[in-house]
Protein backbone atom coordinates (compact mmCIF):
# COMPACT_ATOMS: atom_id res chain seq x y z
CA UNK A 1 0.00 0.00 0.00
CA UNK A 2 3.33 2.25 1.09
CA UNK A 3 3.91 2.12 -2.93
CA UNK A 4 0.47 3.57 -4.07
CA UNK A 5 0.27 6.13 -1.63
CA UNK A 6 3.33 7.30 -2.26
CA UNK A 7 2.78 7.32 -6.18
CA UNK A 8 -0.32 9.29 -5.86
CA UNK A 9 1.39 11.60 -3.66
CA UNK A 10 3.84 12.07 -5.93
CA UNK A 11 7.11 11.33 -3.70
CA UNK A 12 9.57 9.55 -4.99
CA UNK A 13 12.13 9.33 -2.26
CA UNK A 14 11.84 6.82 1.13
CA UNK A 15 12.95 9.58 3.17
CA UNK A 16 9.27 9.71 4.71
CA UNK A 17 8.42 6.07 4.48
CA UNK A 18 8.20 6.06 8.22
CA UNK A 19 5.56 8.90 8.65
CA UNK A 20 3.37 7.58 5.46
CA UNK A 21 3.27 3.85 7.28
CA UNK A 22 2.07 5.61 9.75
CA UNK A 23 -0.88 7.31 8.23
CA UNK A 24 -1.52 4.40 6.57
CA UNK A 25 -2.30 2.09 9.56
CA UNK A 26 -3.67 5.09 10.80
CA UNK A 27 -5.94 5.55 7.98
CA UNK A 28 -6.83 1.97 8.13
CA UNK A 29 -7.78 2.08 11.83
CA UNK A 30 -9.87 5.32 11.33
CA UNK A 31 -11.70 3.54 8.38
CA UNK A 32 -12.18 0.66 10.85
CA UNK A 33 -13.80 2.77 13.85
CA UNK A 34 -16.12 3.65 10.99
CA UNK A 35 -17.29 0.33 10.76
CA UNK A 36 -15.64 -1.17 8.42
CA UNK A 37 -14.80 -5.06 9.20
CA UNK A 38 -10.86 -5.87 9.58
CA UNK A 39 -11.20 -8.52 6.97
CA UNK A 40 -11.86 -6.06 4.38
CA UNK A 41 -8.53 -3.79 5.81
CA UNK A 42 -5.95 -6.63 5.88
CA UNK A 43 -6.30 -8.19 2.08
CA UNK A 44 -2.95 -8.47 0.85
CA UNK A 45 -4.45 -7.23 -2.25
CA UNK A 46 -6.25 -3.84 -1.06
CA UNK A 47 -9.67 -2.79 -2.64
CA UNK A 48 -9.48 0.07 -4.55
CA UNK A 49 -12.15 2.07 -2.80
CA UNK A 50 -10.12 1.30 0.82
CA UNK A 51 -7.19 2.30 -1.59
CA UNK A 52 -8.40 5.58 -2.26
CA UNK A 53 -9.77 6.58 0.98
CA UNK A 54 -6.35 5.75 2.54
CA UNK A 55 -4.84 8.22 -0.08
CA UNK A 56 -6.99 10.45 0.99
CA UNK A 57 -6.47 10.08 4.64
CA UNK A 58 -2.68 10.36 3.90
CA UNK A 59 -3.07 13.64 1.61
CA UNK A 60 -4.69 15.40 4.18
CA UNK A 61 -3.18 14.34 7.34
CA UNK A 62 0.92 14.87 5.48
CA UNK A 63 2.73 18.36 6.00
CA UNK A 64 0.12 21.36 5.65
CA UNK A 65 -1.81 21.09 2.56
CA UNK A 66 -3.55 24.26 1.16
CA UNK A 67 -6.50 21.95 0.35
CA UNK A 68 -6.91 20.28 3.90
CA UNK A 69 -10.84 21.19 3.80
CA UNK A 70 -11.31 19.81 0.59
CA UNK A 71 -9.55 16.66 1.48
CA UNK A 72 -11.06 16.38 4.78
CA UNK A 73 -14.55 16.65 3.17
CA UNK A 74 -13.56 13.79 0.29
CA UNK A 75 -12.66 10.95 3.16
CA UNK A 76 -14.96 11.84 5.45
CA UNK A 77 -17.68 11.33 2.22
CA UNK A 78 -15.36 8.34 1.27
CA UNK A 79 -15.64 7.28 5.11
CA UNK A 80 -19.54 7.24 4.81
CA UNK A 81 -20.01 5.54 1.93
CA UNK A 82 -17.75 2.41 3.03
CA UNK A 83 -19.78 2.40 6.12
CA UNK A 84 -22.77 2.26 4.43
CA UNK A 85 -22.14 0.13 2.01
CA UNK A 86 -22.49 -3.86 1.72
CA UNK A 87 -19.52 -6.27 1.78
CA UNK A 88 -17.74 -3.59 3.82
CA UNK A 89 -19.28 -4.18 7.08
CA UNK A 90 -21.02 -6.40 9.09
CA UNK A 91 -24.26 -4.29 10.42
CA UNK A 92 -26.51 -6.14 8.47
CA UNK A 93 -25.70 -9.70 8.47
CA UNK A 94 -26.66 -10.20 12.17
Amino acid sequence: MLAAVKLAMRISTDAYDSELNALIQAGLQDLGLAGVTGAVLSSSDPDPLILRAVITYCRMNFGSPEDYSDLARSYRTQRAQLYMASGYTDWGEA
